[in-house]
């Protein structure tokens, strides 16, 4: 299985091993567009893939922080106790780079940025950009992705 990403169309599409896409999820992913940059709060381009597979189990709506759940179920209520917060919710797929020098190593690298596929409150659009360089999915949807795919499945990430 490999899955792309088009910033975009806003859109995942995961494809199985003929190249048939097989699901297509739509996305948000920054509000600043595409970068590679450490601190540019930009979505990285170009070959990834899911290092690491965390939250399974979990339930729906769980709250992360630092990739750790916070014994926190999100609700309306809280994210009005919290309107600040960056949440990231449900899963989460940690993406590092493949390109040495582009997504991976030094002030470009993809999992040192720590930017994810991962779940988000219902009220945040999806199909237009809005993350600070993540990729935002629909709780629902990213559960069935994170039951589908395995760590190491190749993500492109294409303008």
């Amino acid at each position: 299985m490999k899955i792309n990403i088009s910033i975009a169309r806003q859109q995942l599409d995961l494809f199985d091993e003929k190249g048939q896409i097989i699901k297509q999820y739509s996305i948000s992913s920054a509000k600043k567009g595409t970068g590679q940059e450490y601190g540019s709060f930009c979505t990285p381009l170009g070959k990834h893939i899911i290092r690491a597979k965390i939250g399974s189990g979990q339930a729906m709506n769980t709250v992360f922080i630092k990739r750790r759940p916070t014994g926190e179920i999100y609700s309306t209520e809280l994210g009005r106790q919290y309107p600040n917060r960056d949440w990231i919710l449900t899963r989460i797929m940690w993406l590092s780079g493949c390109e040495p020098g582009f997504n991976r190593l030094g002030s470009v690298d993809t999992m040192r940025r720590y930017i994810y596929i991962h779940g988000s409150p219902d009220s945040v659009a999806m199909g237009i950009p809005g993350s600070i360089g993540c990729i935002r999915m629909r709780n629902g949807e990213l559960m069935e992705l994170f039951d589908l795919i395995p760590a190491g499945t190749e993500v492109e990430i294409t303008a």
